[in-house]
C-alpha cells in the first residue's frame, strides 16, 4: 500500500516530523513524503492512505506553504469520498485557544469533502520536552494495519 505523507510547515518542523513518520511506515508500505506547497489537489488518489502533518502558524492559521493547497481544495471542492487519512498536528499550548489549530483545519477540510479520518489525531505540544519526531515515530507505530488498509 502507498502512504502519502503531506506536510505543511513554516519553520521545517513538520517536514522533519513527516520524514520520521515515513521512516516508520516505510518499513511495511511504500511511503512518499510531499510538501503541500508542491502538490496539486488533482494528485490526491483515494487509493492511497494519506497522513497530514501540519504545524500551526500565527493566530491559529495554516502555515504559509499549505495555504495554496487548501485554497485549491476550497476552489475545486473535489469529492474525497473513499480517501482515508490520519493527522499529526503541531502546535504550542502557550497559545491556548489556537493550540494545534493547523492540524484541526486539515481534518475539518478533508472530512467536509468526504474523506474519512482514522486513528488517533496526534497533537504535539512544542512546550513539552518531547521532540515532535519522537512522538511522531511512536504515533506512526501505533497506526493499526487496519487503519492503513482499505476495508
Amino acid at each position: 500500500m502507498r502512504v502519502v505523507i503531506l506536510f505543511g510547515t513554516e519553520m521545517g518542523t513538520a517536514e522533519r516530523t513527516a520524514d520520521a513518520i515515513a521512516d516508520v511506515l516505510g518499513r511495511a508500505h511504500e511511503a512518499v513524503v510531499c510538501d503541500m506547497a508542491d502538490l496539486d489537489v488533482d494528485d490526491l488518489d483515494v487509493n492511497d492512505f494519506h497522513v497530514l502533518v501540519c504545524s500551526t502558524y500565527g493566530s491559529g492559521d495554516l502555515p504559509t506553504g499549505a495555504e495554496p493547497f487548501f485554497a485549491q481544495l476550497d476552489d475545486r471542492l473535489p469529492d474525497l469520498s473513499g480517501l482515508r487519512f490520519a493527522v499529526f498536528g503541531l502546535g504550542d499550548s502557550v497559545y491556548d485557544d489556537t493550540f494545534n489549530r493547523g492540524g484541526e483545519i486539515c481534518a475539518e477540510r478533508f472530512t467536509a469533502l468526504g474523506a474519512t479520518q482514522v486513528g488517533e489525531h496526534a497533537r504535539h505540544d512544542a512546550s513539552s520536552p518531547i521532540r515532535p519526531q519522537d512522538q511522531a515515530r511512536e504515533w506512526a507505530g501505533r497506526l493499526a494495519i487496519a487503519d492503513l488498509a482499505r476495508a
